[in-house]
């Protein structure tokens, strides 16, 4: 496993809960373009059901550490399985090797019974090669930005960390960096309870990041991710995010790629930018 340095970027993780409606705000009626806009009609049905559950989107304080390392994790090991099984059904080139691998032991052993258990052993070492990379992954990511998130998202200026918080428990985070050299701001670490989601916190959290950036005047919001989930990718879209390009067979931070893992782990990676004002 190779971290280069504590202030390595490790990859975006969104967990996305159903785009719900969430409790509206005041800047919610910000225009981000014709297409983009949140029209009244929304913000009166967000009010409506603000009435129910209100959700506090707050600055991350010290004393949320151990639940925000929680919340990430848990959002991180959930993708073992999707990247193992769900995220097959996106990859036609695999599935054909892995028939042909099915069909070669076929004919060089003339075994019924090995050709039956090929399908399992294929999807058994999928999980396993998922598991050693995203460990991997999360290993890094504990070891670099989520080691100190005081020092690197509070305390630099143009970036931030948030917390959802319901009822007095942290149930979601989230946060922005900043990049002078393009003036964007990477909506980064986004990840809500499993026990909270549909209750449109992951859409509040990413508002609040939209409006971060066009408090701090950022030409753009930009994100990158490999969630297998289309909620995740709803979610961006309902918020207003383009996707701008996607790389297959992606390497993941902590990668060794040797080949076992390039046969058995593949990954997509999708980036989605937001155009807030031209440069």
């Amino acid at each position: 496993m190779h971290c280069s340095s504590p202030k390595m970027v490790c990859e975006t993780k969104i967990v996305a809960d159903d785009p719900d409606a969430i409790a509206g705000n005041q800047k919610d009626s910000l225009i981000v373009s014709s297409s983009q806009m949140w029209t009244s009609n929304s913000d009166a049905f967000e009010r409506k059901d603000a009435k129910r559950e209100q959700v506090l989107i707050r600055d991350f304080a010290g004393g949320d550490e151990a639940e925000v390392r929680r919340i990430f994790t848990e959002g991180i090991m959930e993708r073992i399985p999707n990247t193992a099984f769900r995220g097959l059904k996106h990859q036609p080139h695999t599935q054909i090797m892995y028939a042909v691998i099915t069909v070669m032991c076929f004919v060089m052993t003339k075994s019924l019974m090995l050709i039956c258990c090929t399908p399992f052993i294929l999807m058994g070492a999928r999980y396993y090669y998922s598991r050693k990379v995203i460990l991997n992954y999360l290993d890094c990511a504990l070891h670099t930005d989520m080691a100190d998130i005081e020092a690197y998202y509070m305390k630099p200026t143009g970036s931030s960390f948030w917390v959802a918080v319901l009822d007095g428990q942290v149930v979601g985070i989230v946060a922005a960096q900043g990049r002078e050299e393009d003036n964007t701001v990477e909506l980064r670490r986004m990840s809500v309870d499993s026990r909270f989601r549909g209750k449109g916190i992951a859409k509040a959290l990413g508002r609040r990041v939209l409006e971060f950036a066009m408090i701090n005047n950022y030409s753009a919001v930009v994100l990158g991710t490999t969630a297998v989930k289309m909620a995740a990718h709803k979610l961006y879209e309902s918020l207003g995010f383009q996707k701008v390009g996607e790389t297959e067979n992606y390497t993941l931070p902590g990668m060794s790629c040797s080949l076992m893992e390039r046969l058995f782990f593949q990954i997509r990676y999708s980036r989605y930018r937001l155009q807030l004002h031209e440069e």
